[in-house]
């Protein structure tokens, strides 16, 4: 697959963007219907479907399942996934672990560039410095994370939902162009 499919986008559409906890929303299609949809696109035993099956179970809050699949990929990919989880569960320690392993990770500068985009709309301290860079900061965006988890600030929670939401679309855009 050497483009992002329409039929990759259509199943990033929900109303809303994943939220930055375990919480379920309305609109998000289940195992079972992402499975059956993967089932025409992905060879199911190649990692780089169960890296796309994991980012999809992620997008759609089906966390525990996402984090069997990734708990079984060792490579820095399978650890990105397995540090978003973390960081969503909240686990943010845990998470902070798994990006450790994660070391450079080629979707780190696009996604620097993507959230410097969504922060001309707002700010939010932690990631103030980390968006200048041209590489992304994990660790800055699990700080934010785990701050406004507290603050429950509904203008930044909202700004790190579209930061983890085009993480996740730049995860499976990358992920898609290396699958068979």
């Amino acid at each position: 697959m050497d483009a992002f499919s329409d039929d990759f986008q259509k199943l990033l559409s929900t109303p809303d963007p994943p939220h930055l906890g375990p919480e379920h929303r309305a609109g998000t299609l289940s195992i079972r219907e992402i499975d059956r949809e993967l089932t025409q696109l992905l060879d199911k035993a190649s990692d780089g479907s169960q890296l796309i099956r994991a980012t999809l179970y992620l997008w759609h809050d089906h966390l525990d399942e996402a984090h069997s699949l990734a708990q079984e990929i060792e490579t820095s990919d399978g650890s990105y996934l397995h540090g978003i989880m973390h960081r969503r569960e909240p686990d943010y320690s845990n998470a902070r672990y798994w990006f450790n392993r994660v070391g450079k990770h080629p979707c780190f500068a696009p996604l620097a560039k993507r959230s410097r985009e969504i922060l001309a709309s707002g700010s939010v301290p932690e990631l103030t410095g980390a968006a200048n860079k041209s590489e992304w900061d994990p660790y800055a965006f699990i700080d934010a994370c785990q701050r406004v988890a507290k603050t429950q600030n509904t203008r930044e929670i909202q700004i790190l939902r579209q930061i983890q939401a085009a993480e996740l679309e730049i995860l499976l855009r990358h992920f898609s162009a290396e699958a068979p």
